[in-house]
């Protein structure tokens, strides 16, 4: 984090060692086995599931459930992870309220989905404790891949070549490899060094290679990654952040969000994390809310999320803007910010009220502030990328970018959400379509 956030009024340790720990434990208890089963015992094990349908990456979810509830829960896990390979974490950070959850019978008749995400969660966890990978590598085939970027697209793509028995190397710019799981989510959701533990075990398989500080245009080229491999992966991800266009931006104390929750998830004591008194966090998605929930755990006194259309217009699902609000996150709508005044660093924050056609009305709002996080939107970086589709790589349904050789998939590629489940999705898609290339 820049050094600017030392400045008055932004500082450490606002919080006594013991509320640290209560306010950033687990999100989700686990289940316990008791537990499970009488949350498995619920499901009606549909023949046709909406909620497989649901699921980005076609989970056989009753199939799963009723091996919990018969008491196989390795089986299960392995149901799981054979389509969505990094299953415990998606069981954390997914939207299952909007997606498999929503789609459950039981949500339709009820109002109270089946536990999907708790029951994937306890699952792969009973199977990853165990030091179990239920997976082998297939018979060597000689051939050798590039994967850029060790997040969820790129993973995924490299477990499953080398199940296929390709080699595989893999190149990030970051020194622990897992992307956005490892850098990217709120703190409170994957506690415990749970992202290094999930890529600890997915390595398992073997035949996986990481080579880290390695980035295009420094140090390794795309043109120089297709001369020396069979085949290359882009999982790159979303490097870049939006400016917000308004006067004084530029100030100390206007941070992006994306840095403040990568330094938080990296600090070894919550203690150590500067925090500002009164936190105004810009933009309506997922990042913006860990942002904003994540000030507010740290101990700031004032956190205002302030995003520029209406609330069902947000990125973030009703869970987490309700979340946000149950942590005493104050959520402001249609509302874009015009101005950042103070002396050197920031002190108040001016916005604009605008209609549902983004028209300004003229009135405006003023709040206090001596730290602004910017979640506004990531953009794609990168020299020599294939054919781009606005500002993402353009690929068909199997990642196929418009170079021979070169497939891409995660939040770099066009036409998916920006969710690690549909990255997971698409980067196993990928290595499915690059082994048939491949071999044949």
């Amino acid at each position: 984090m820049s050094s600017d956030v030392f400045a008055e009024g932004i500082k450490p340790g606002r919080l006594d060692q013991e509320s640290y720990e209560a306010q950033f434990s687990d999100l989700h208890p686990p289940l316990d086995a008791h537990e499970a089963l009488v949350a498995a015992d619920r499901c009606y094990f549909c023949h046709d599931a909406p909620c497989i349908t649901a699921c980005p990456t076609d989970i056989d979810i009753p199939l799963f459930i009723r091996q919990i509830a018969t008491g196989t829960p390795d089986a299960a896990a392995k149901t799981i992870l054979s389509q969505n390979i990094m299953g415990g974490m998606c069981a954390r950070v997914c939207p299952t309220e909007t997606l498999c959850e929503e789609a459950c019978v039981r949500e339709l008749a009820e109002g109270k989905p089946v536990l999907i995400g708790q029951l994937q969660r306890y699952a792969t966890d009973h199977l990853q404790e165990q030091g179990i990978h239920p997976f082998e590598r297939g018979a060597a085939t000689g051939k050798k891949v590039a994967v850029v970027g060790a997040g969820p697209a790129g993973l995924s793509a490299a477990h499953r070549l080398a199940m296929m028995g390709h080699d595989v190397v893999v190149h990030d710019a970051r020194p622990k490899p897992g992307g956005l799981n490892e850098y990217g989510i709120a703190a409170y959701k994957t506690p415990d060094g749970f992202a290094q533990g999930e890529v600890d075990w997915l390595l398992k398989i073997g035949g996986i290679t990481l080579q880290h500080d390695a980035k295009l245009g420094q140090g390794i080229t795309l043109q120089g990654l297709r001369d020396a491999y069979d085949a290359v992966f882009l999982g790159i991800g979303l490097g870049g952040v939006n400016a917000l266009g308004a006067e004084g931006e530029d100030k100390g104390g206007v941070t992006d969000a994306v840095d403040f929750i990568a330094d938080l998830r990296q600090a070894s004591d919550f203690a150590t994390v500067p925090i500002g008194r009164d936190v105004v966090v810009i933009g309506g998605g997922m990042t913006a809310v860990d942002a904003a929930v994540q000030a507010k755990l740290l101990g700031a006194l004032n956190v205002t999320l302030v995003y520029r259309r209406g609330r069902d217009r947000m990125n973030a699902s009703a869970f987490e803007q309700d979340l946000a609000a149950s942590k005493g996150v104050r959520i402001v709508t249609h509302a874009v910010p015009k101005a950042v005044h103070g002396n050197g660093a920031v002190r108040e924050i001016e916005f604009e009220y605008v209609d549902e056609d983004m028209n300004g009305t003229g009135q405006t709002l003023r709040l206090a502030a001596d730290q602004v996080f910017k979640a506004i939107g990531q953009t794609l970086e990168g020299d020599d990328l294939p054919e781009l589709d606005g500002r993402k790589i353009k690929v068909d349904g199997t990642g196929r970018t418009s170079l021979d050789g070169v497939w891409a998939g995660g939040d770099c590629a066009s036409g998916g959400d920006d969710l690690t489940v549909t990255a997971v999705a698409e980067g196993r898609d990928a290595a499915m379509d690059m082994h048939g290339v491949l071999v044949g």
